[in-house]
């Protein structure tokens, strides 16, 4: 079998209702990896695409986290509703999404910029899109 070309990690981590720094995977059905895995099958992708589920990869703030390797590209605020256009514009494409892409100076310090609540277009602004 030949090696992946790229790895996707969805952050599967769960953290108590209402912890301040949010959860990844509230419901702990992992919905998101699940989907990845089905729509990569769905476009015979699944043999040089690997959808790993990941613990936390620290970002709480701005998740759902993605991270696509070996890019290196971060997304935040991941939906059910964006896992199409990852796979088909990034995965198939080689077009990151820009609107979900974490900006690199929130990357690792979400905490300190209070990243849940920045609002941003997510074209080079600082900051995220607030969730809720």
């Amino acid at each position: 079998m030949p090696k992946f070309e790229r790895h996707i990690f969805i952050c599967t981590n769960q953290r108590p209702a209402g912890h301040p720094r949010g959860c990844c995977n509230a419901s702990g059905e992992g919905e998101l990896h699940r989907l990845f895995k089905v729509k990569l099958a769905q476009r015979g992708i699944k043999g040089t695409v690997r959808a790993n589920k990941s613990g936390c990869l620290d970002q709480c703030e701005i998740g759902p986290t993605v991270v696509v390797y070996p890019e290196a590209v971060w997304y935040g605020h991941v939906t059910p509703a964006d896992v199409d256009e990852i796979i088909d514009s990034h995965i198939i494409g080689g077009q990151p999404v820009e609107r979900l892409i974490i900006p690199d100076s929130l990357l690792n310090n979400t905490q300190q910029n209070g990243a849940a609540g920045k609002t941003s277009e997510r074209a080079g602004e600082e900051g995220v899109a607030d969730a809720n």
